[in-house]
């Protein structure tokens, strides 16, 4: 059975989906010895046909263990290969000898729960917009807060040209005041990752954020044992909550009283 090239290079531990797409697209991945550039390129036959990445070849590979890790990601730190721009993720994962890729970011803003694998099928189902997987966060943020601005959040949005999904808040409690003014800590539940949507959608109601902190992943809550900048394998508890895909309507939340 035939499978796209990117969709092979990421189930084979190469890489994100997104990342394989620019390693095909620069001509370091060759087919059968011949170069390919186009990331929707048809293998046809993946289990004998021979893929190379950088002339090391990958495919076909032998069965073997995949590896899942999670960490604490603190702010400050890249989810980024790219060398010279600051401390990474991968920088954290000393005695990782797997070539593990985030399944999904977090910008250098933002902490808490960070999956990495060199399961390309999990990585997939992680990412991909059509899974749903429910990802909360905790927000503390400044300014005017009042129920206006909770309808707003939960409102139809649109973002640098696209109608986000519907995205549940619930208002958790006041805060003390800061030098911005009011402070709050909320709680979001997205079923999407658009680039800094968080962000985005509190500088639409006049909301600064100040700390953004994942902290699930479907039924997977950041780990008690982990501290920021700890990580360690999943178990396979994680990784069955990892994998399910939610049912269930996102519930409207209401601020607590």
């Amino acid at each position: 059975m035939s499978v796209r090239l990117q969709t092979l290079l990421s189930s084979l531990g190469v890489d994100s989906r997104r990342h394989c797409a620019s390693v095909i697209a620069g001509g370091a991945v060759r087919v059968n010895g011949t170069v390919v550039r186009e990331p929707g390129f048809r293998v046809e036959r993946p289990e004998t046909d021979v893929v190379e990445v950088d002339g090391r070849r990958v495919s076909p590979a032998p069965p073997r263990a995949r590896r899942t890790i999670l960490l604490n990601k603190p702010r400050g730190v890249l989810c980024t290969r790219e060398a010279g721009r600051g401390e990474t993720v991968y920088d954290l994962l000393r005695g990782v000898r797997e070539r593990v890729v985030s399944a999904g970011r977090l910008d250098r803003d933002s902490a808490g729960l960070l999956v990495l694998s060199d399961d390309g099928a999990l990585v997939n189902r992680l990412t991909h917009p059509r899974f749903g997987h429910e990802k909360r966060y905790e927000v503390q943020a400044a300014g005017l807060f009042d129920q206006g601005t909770l309808d707003a959040l939960q409102g139809p949005m649109e973002i640098d040209g696209y109608r986000i999904r519907p995205v549940c808040v619930e208002y958790l409690r006041r805060l003390a005041d800061g030098p911005l003014g009011p402070r709050h800590r909320l709680l979001f539940t997205l079923r999407e990752g658009r680039n800094r949507q968080i962000r985005n959608m509190c500088e639409r109601v006049g909301l600064r954020v100040e700390t953004l902190v994942r902290t699930a992943i479907n039924g997977l809550r950041l780990p008690s044992d982990l501290r920021a900048r700890q990580w360690r394998d999943a178990t396979e508890r994680e990784l069955a909550l990892l994998g399910r895909v939610p049912e269930a309507p996102l519930r409207p939340w209401s601020p607590r009283e």
